[in-house]
Order: structure tokens, then C-alpha cells, then sequence
């Protein structure tokens, strides 16, 4: 392998509220490896304990990382340290990542990048469509996951890093929760959001999903909650609640996305895992322009740091 190929090798590392992983990148190929697990939750709860997180990620980052590709040469580390890269920005369970991340770099004598959850999002989405050029000017973003429903608008950071800023989305209840509430009502496992995309496939009939309002690229999804359960205590067939929430979350984001665009006319791009759904993936291109991460990087992943450090290394242009 020559020179330049392994001399561009960076290791990423994310340990998010629900899932650890670890990755490597090579950013002249573009190939990666990414090893990530879920958080076990208990049967029947919808969440975990910072404390629990945080003891979970500490055991079992070592064994993820040992999956990786053994004594490839390093050029930097990349780690999420925090959920967002704004001030007062904090969970506990990024400590673990952060932890291994520095005493790597530092007994490899590589850099380390440290970033943002939110950025390594944007960055795993934007390789994975093919579209890292975004990433050198402004453009618009959705994140959408378990705890974050957020549109952005992006433009390249003085630190080198994507500087996000949120100009709209849900006002309390995330899309994620959403889905995972009704996931519960419907004795899903969670996360939900997998079961519910594919039980929200096999619906047949057309559902009247709700349009929440909005207003200045903003919505509220609280009151969806309400909507599911009443559909559940009628009887309503699985299928038809999971295309119906799915379809609301579609018709919010699509309607606060064209608001957005009448301020901001720039490229859209669609990260987190929500993201990875189905219905979200084939619908909202008919609405207006966007392109979307691959499957397997919407979710949690730490190929994102690692792209991210590639590019303020200068690995990667």
C-alpha cells in the first residue's frame, strides 16, 4: 500500500446517549469501518440514566474498537465530546469517548479533533451522499433523531468545523420520541424506529395523517402524542398509526423545510436516524430538493468525527 494511502487513516470514536462506536477512515478511498452497539435498555423502558450510559459506553467501547483493523497507522483521532457545539452543550456519557480518545492520541503522538454529536451527524451524511463539497459552504440540515429535531443552517466554522445554527423544528417533542412513544403504545421494542418503518411499509390503506402548523419554521409535535394513543384505543390497525405518525413528521418537516427555503435557497440535507425511514426517505424528495446519508451512517456512528478530523488534519479536502 503506498505512502499516501496510509498515511490519511483516521479513528473516530462516538459514545451518543444510545449507542457506542468506534471507526476508521481513510480519507484518500473513502472506505470505513464502523463498529457501533446499542445500549442495553431495560424490556419496556424508553430511555436510560446518564449514569447507566455513561458505566455502559466504559465497557464496552474497548471491545468495539478491538474489531477494528489492527495496526493501521493513525493520523489523528476524531471523538464527540458534546451534543452540540454551543455553549452549555453536556452529557455524561460523552466522558467515555472523549477519555480513550485523548489517551490515544496522546501516546500515538496524533492530533486530536474533538467535535460535536451534531457536527459528526452532518459530516457522516454528507460522505455518505456523496456530497462532502457541502461541507465547504452554507446549506441547510435536518436533524432528526431520538432527542433532536432541529433544522439547520450550516456554513464552515472559523475552527474548521461545520458551525450549525438552528433557525427551526419542533418546539418540544422530538420526532424520535414521537416515534418511540407510539412505538411503546404498539409493544415495539426500542428504539423504535426501525419496527415502526417497516410495520408503517405494510400499509395499504390511505391515512389522513395530521399537518402540524407551522410557523417561521417551527412546530409542535406534543399534541401527536394525544392523536396516536386516541387511535390505539380505537382499534386502529398497527399499521395504519405507524404510517400516520411517520406521515405527520413527514408533512412537518416538509412544510417548516419550504419556509426555510424561501429565506435560504441552499442545498438540504437530511441526517440522524430518523432519517433512515422509509417513508421520510421517498416522500420528501417529491417535496422539495435534498439528498440523504446512507442507511447504516443516519443513525448514531463515529465515521462522522473521523471525516471530520481527516478534514482538519488536511487529509481530506
Amino acid at each position: 500500500m503506498s505512502s499516501r494511502l496510509t498515511d490519511s487513516i483516521v479513528l473516530g470514536i462516538d459514545t451518543s446517549n444510545y449507542r457506542t462506536s468506534a471507526a476508521v477512515y481513510n480519507a484518500v478511498t473513502g472506505e470505513y469501518t464502523n463498529c457501533g452497539r446499542l445500549i442495553g435498555v431495560p424490556e419496556g423502558a424508553i430511555g436510560v440514566r446518564q449514569s447507566e450510559a455513561l458505566f455502559q459506553h466504559t465497557v464496552g467501547l474497548h471491545s468495539l474498537i478491538a474489531n477494528l483493523p489492527y495496526g493501521v497507522p493513525l493520523k489523528a483521532v476524531g471523538v464527540s465530546t458534546r451534543p452540540r457545539a454551543v455553549e452549555g452543550s453536556y452529557m455524561p456519557c460523552f466522558l467515555a469517548g472523549e477519555s480513550v480518545a485523548r489517551s490515544a492520541a496522546h501516546l500515538l503522538g496524533v492530533p486530536l479533533i474533538a467535535c460535536s454529536h451534531q457536527q459528526g451527524h452532518l459530516a457522516a451524511a454528507a460522505m455518505s451522499a456523496d456530497r462532502l463539497e457541502l461541507l465547504d459552504g452554507a446549506f441547510l440540515a435536518w436533524h432528526l433523531s431520538g432527542g433532536t429535531t432541529e433544522l439547520l443552517h450550516v456554513q464552515p466554522g472559523e475552527d474548521g468545523l461545520p458551525e450549525a445554527r438552528c433557525i427551526g423544528g419542533s418546539e418540544d417533542l422530538s420526532a424520535g420520541q414521537l416515534i418511540d412513544r407510539c412505538g411503546r403504545l404498539l409493544g415495539l421494542s426500542f428504539p423504535a424506529g426501525a419496527d415502526l418503518d417497516e410495520l408503517q411499509e405494510s400499509c395499504t390503506e390511505p391515512v389522513r395523517a395530521f399537518r402540524p402548523k407551522v410557523k417561521n419554521c417551527r412546530f409542535s409535535l406534543s399534541g401527536m402524542q394525544n392523536q396516536v394513543e386516541a387511535l390505539v384505543q380505537k382499534g386502529t390497525p398497527p399499521e395504519t398509526v405507524a404510517r400516520f405518525t411517520v406521515e405527520t413528521i413527514c408533512n412537518a418537516v416538509a412544510g417548516a423545510t419550504r419556509q426555510a427555503l424561501e429565506q435560504y435557497p441552499l442545498p438540504v440535507l437530511c441526517a440522524g436516524g430518523v432519517m433512515s425511514c422509509t417513508f421520510l426517505r421517498e416522500e420528501l424528495p417529491k417535496q422539495f430538493d435534498c439528498c440523504f446519508g446512507a442507511d447504516m451512517l443516519s443513525g448514531d456512528n463515529a465515521v462522522g468525527t473521523a471525516v471530520l478530523a481527516a478534514r482538519r488534519v488536511g487529509v481530506l479536502k
